[in-house]
């Protein structure tokens, strides 16, 4: 009786499997399970390549020390005039602190000379237009032409353009002496770089037109006093 039972239990089986091997493609649809095998996903379009220009919140000009700028770069022209700041760059910044940069391969000015009063270095140059000017959205001329406006819209205080020795003041005391100069760029416009407790630069934030916005995320050095060196 037992052999009977699963002679007829093992028919009944082979019924059922046979009757699913069959009806399967038209079976209804079942949640995927991780041993099914998956179709390719569908294309989507790539994120935004490199070459892209990517949107942006506001400006950061970046004012070097020359002091310290030239000490690790004596033989760079802009410091034969032993200025006390110099222009490093005018660069794209968003307000979730992110920021992008090597926007296109496009080419740089064609007349380079024509900025050699804020880059007098032509490498310099081609790298913040590169790194940076790309992903302004504006022309190479356009953009080194808003970099100089940007440059001498800020006054350098008297107390940091005429030092002969070397100084310390607290970083905020340094943003107050600009805003004292420069009425029109409020202290939250305003942040100052340190390293090893000297001051390395001075950056105003500006909004897509020039014009003085807020820092936002943008610390200051958190030293309490910073040493300036003379020029």
């Amino acid at each position: 009786m037992k052999n009977h039972c699963h002679r007829q239990n093992k028919s009944i089986l082979a019924v059922i499997l046979l009757l699913l091997s069959t009806t399967g493609c038209n079976a209804p649809n079942t949640p995927a399970t991780h041993s099914e095998s998956r179709q390719p996903a569908p294309h989507h379009d790539l994120p935004a390549s490199a070459n892209e220009i990517q949107p942006f919140d506001y400006y950061l000009l970046n004012l070097s020390w020359s002091p310290e700028f030239c000490h690790f770069h004596r033989n760079a022209p802009e410091c034969a005039a032993h200025p006390a700041f110099v222009l490093h760059g005018l660069w794209p910044q968003n307000r979730n602190g992110s920021y992008p940069q090597n926007c296109s391969t496009a080419p740089g000015p064609s007349n380079p000379e024509d900025f050699s009063d804020i880059y007098p270095d032509p490498g310099l140059l081609e790298h913040e237009w590169r790194t940076h000017g790309t992903c302004s959205g504006l022309s190479p001329e356009a953009f080194f032409t808003l970099a100089r406006q940007a440059f001498h819209s800020i006054t350098i205080p008297p107390q940091l353009a005429q030092i002969d020795h070397q100084i310390s003041l607290p970083p905020n005391q340094i943003i107050q002496l600009f805003h004292q100069s420069n009425p029109s760029l409020p202290a939250t416009s305003l942040a100052i770089s340190c390293g090893n407790n000297y001051l390395t630069a001075v950056e105003a934030c500006l909004d897509t037109h020039g014009q003085p916005t807020s820092c936002g995320p943008i610390r200051s050095c958190r030293a309490n006093t910073v040493r300036i060196t003379p020029p």
